[in-house]
């Protein structure tokens, strides 16, 4: 009795083996997998990174180019609303 209960023990421990294996294997395999996913989502990001850097410069020197339109654009339109002014009580005057 105790060498079949020794066969059986020896016999699942040698099935046991190669399965195990077999699992790790896969593991390993999609280990490597998702290390190489890994990699390229990192690469994408540094990427990504770099392009949102150029892109915060070229707003910044946008905005600095539309600041300096904005300033001059008041100074004609005074002007004209001025001139617009003056015409309307006149107008209104001589009637």
């Amino acid at each position: 009795m105790r060498k079949k209960s020794v066969v059986k023990l020896l016999l699942a421990a040698s099935l046991a083996l190669p399965l195990a294996a077999c699992q790790d294997t896969k593991a390993r395999q999609e280990n490597d997998q998702l290390k190489g996913q890994l990699a390229d989502i990192q690469k994408q990001n540094t990427d990504l990174s770099s392009r949102v850097d150029a892109l915060a410069k070229e707003n910044s020197d946008l905005s600095a180019e539309n600041e300096k339109l904005k300033a001059q654009i008041p100074h004609k339109k005074v002007a004209a609303k001025s001139s617009k002014k003056r015409k309307h009580p006149r107008s209104s005057s001589s009637n």
